[in-house]
């Protein structure tokens, strides 16, 4: 996709998130922008850079172990 439809569709998704449900995102990069707009939003957000350079990215309404998600990767 091109600038600035990921972007776009990300928030989308966020707007649509209920307390159970989360986004999870594999990207080249740590998406900074919807990092900020998530937590402004009252989300709360991990990303994390794996071994091969690759951006894994969770976002959350609730209060869940985002960390524990991501041990396997």
């Amino acid at each position: 996709m091109e600038h600035p439809e990921p972007l776009t569709k990300s928030v989308e998704h966020l707007q649509s998130m209920n307390q159970e449900s989360y986004l999870y995102m594999i990207n080249q990069k740590n998406p900074t922008p919807l990092l900020e707009i998530a937590k402004n939003n009252g989300f709360q957000t991990l990303s994390h850079e794996d071994t091969k350079g690759i951006w894994h990215i969770l976002i959350s309404k609730n209060s869940c172990d985002l960390r524990g998600l991501l041990e396997d990767v």
